[in-house]
C-alpha cells in the first residue's frame, strides 16, 4: 500500500522517524486487514484550526477534533467493509490535528509517537468501513487498533 504522509504544521516538530513510525503502522494495519493489490492512503497532519474548519465543513461541528478521516468509497450497512480491489484503489484521507494529539498524549501518559499512530490506525480503519457509534462496533474497533498497534510495537 502506498502511504502519503503530508505535515502541514509548524507548531510541533514531526522529524523523520516519527514519519517513519506512521507509515510501518499504516502498512501495517493494511496487511491486517486484508488491504492488497495497489491501494493508497494520504495522512496530512495539520493544526487545530484546520482541523476544526474541515470538521465545520464537512460535520457541522464548530470545535476541533483529534482526527478525520473522508473515505473515497462510503459503503452501506450490509455492504462489506473492503474487498480487495484487485488494482489501483484510492482509499482515501486521514487529517490528524498534531496539537490535539500533543494534548491526548499527554493525558493518556503515552508518547506523541503512539498517539499519532494510534489516530492514524483509527482514522485508516473509518476509511474500511468501521465505526464505533454502537458498543459492539466500539469494541471492535478498540480491538482491531490495540491488535494493530501491540503489532508493531506500540502498546499503551
Amino acid at each position: 500500500m502506498e502511504c502519503s504522509i503530508n505535515n502541514q504544521q509548524a507548531d510541533y516538530p514531526v522529524g523523520e522517524e516519527l514519519l517513519s513510525t506512521l507509515n510501518r503502522v499504516l502498512q501495517a494495519a493494511a496487511a491486517a486487514e486484508g488491504v492488497a493489490g495497489e491501494a493508497e492512503v494520504s495522512l496530512t497532519l495539520v493544526d487545530d484550526a484546520a482541523i476544526k474548519e474541515l470538521n465545520r465543513t464537512y460535520r457541522g461541528v464548530d470545535a476541533p477534533t483529534d482526527v478525520l478521516s473522508f473515505a473515497l468509497e462510503e459503503k452501506g450497512p450490509d455492504e462489506p467493509a473492503y474487498a480487495d480491489p484487485g488494482g489501483d484503489k484510492l482509499l482515501g484521507d486521514i487529517i490528524i490535528s498534531v496539537p490535539t494529539a500533543v494534548r491526548q498524549a499527554g493525558e493518556y501518559g503515552h508518547s506523541l509517537a503512539r498517539e499519532l499512530a494510534f489516530l492514524a490506525v483509527h482514522g485508516f480503519l473509518h476509511l474500511l468501513g468501521y465505526d464505533h457509534d454502537t458498543a459492539a462496533g466500539a469494541a471492535d474497533m478498540e480491538a482491531r487498533q490495540e491488535a494493530i498497534l501491540a503489532g508493531v510495537g506500540l502498546r499503551r
